[in-house]
């Protein structure tokens, strides 16, 4: 019984909460590895458009909260989340046109759009901290959890519970959907061959007959629905704050260069990589380990590596080591 204690603290506080976040990072770093592989940049913007579109599925959802609007066991967000994706990519795509278009023409090489990026970042961070500020907003409702500790203790009669969110579980099944597109799309369609092309070999795939902004258009708005949906889980799952988002660009980056930078699949597993990493650092094993040892050996300390503060220090460690010796990544990206 001990055994299968232990194994469920560590499902409960492990596999589960790594699952649901590495589901988000994978997201945000799916659209990262997009824009880099076809716009041939890193696009240091990434982690505040995400707070740019979660902050409008915030402010819609008020909205629909105030008129009585809701999706009854399910977060109201998940209404919101199509207009906050649809600003999102108007935004971004005036963005497009009126800043990186004239670098594209230029020709300009890869750090001068790096560093536009980044400019373009300070101006996203800025707008979305004078509409909706910088404090934690909470704008999560609907049911709270699909199965809850103590209806699986009364399930299973042991002693550690296992609880499952909702939001975890929304999660992981968006993830899933939005991949599955994504793949299908990148593969099947006339327009993600011609992405895909695109990104092997710009010049033949313009002699080809390729039309290069309906290309960027697509990269642009799919890059962006990807970095509006992971906004989104990720504040409903834990919260929203503009300056966390600022900080998660480190480990959907990091996910993207494990994986391989400019290769989808790669970002997907990098995503995951990174943010089982990070629970496994940060989390405090004295409660798995109590179940396994005798009474003499039982721990007194946390037996935790890292305080969860310093978590995003894993990412940039397993960022460095990478670079240093896999820089292509586990997929050979770019």
């Amino acid at each position: 019984m001990d055994m299968l204690n232990a194994l469920v603290a560590f499902l409960n506080f492990v596999v589960v909460p790594g699952f649901a976040y590495g589901s988000q990072l994978a997201l945000g770093a799916l659209g990262l590895t997009l824009v880099f592989g076809i716009l041939r940049f890193s696009n240091f913007a990434h982690g505040d458009t995400m707070a740019f579109g979660t902050m409008w599925v915030i402010l819609i959802t008020w909205w629909f909260q105030s008129m009585g609007i809701s999706a009854g066991p399910l977060p109201t967000a998940l209404l919101a989340l199509p207009f906050g994706v649809a600003i999102t990519c108007a935004f971004v795509l005036g963005t497009d046109r009126v800043v990186y278009r004239f670098y594209r023409k230029k020709k300009a090489a890869s750090i001068i759009l790096v560093i536009v990026s980044t400019g373009v970042m300070f101006i996203l961070n800025g707008l979305t901290r004078m509409i909706i500020g910088p404090e934690e907003q909470s704008f999560a409702d609907g049911a709270r959890f699909v199965m809850t500790a103590q209806q699986f203790k009364d399930m299973t009669g042991l002693q550690e519970g296992l609880a499952i969110k909702s939001t975890t579980a929304i999660t992981v099944i968006m993830a899933t959907v939005c991949v599955a597109l994504l793949f299908w799309f990148l593969q099947k369609t006339r327009t993600g061959k011609s992405m895909r092309a695109f990104s092997d070999n710009e010049d033949l795939a313009l002699l080809s007959g390729i039309n290069p902004e309906k290309v960027v258009m697509v990269t642009w708005i799919i890059a962006t629905a990807l970095a509006v949906i992971a906004g989104t889980l990720y504040g409903i799952d834990k919260s929203f704050r503009p300056f966390i988002y600022f900080q998660l660009l480190l480990p959907i980056a990091a996910a993207a260069v494990v994986g391989g930078l400019g290769n989808p699949l790669g970002a997907i597993a990098g995503g995951f990589v990174i943010a089982f990493s990070e629970v496994f650092v940060t989390y405090a094993w004295k409660k798995v380990v109590l179940y396994l040892a005798s009474v003499d050996l039982a721990p007194t300390q946390l037996l935790q590596l890292l305080s969860t503060d310093y978590k995003f220090a894993v990412s940039f460690s397993i960022l460095i080591i990478v670079l240093l010796f896999m820089p292509t990544g586990i997929f050979k990206g770019k």
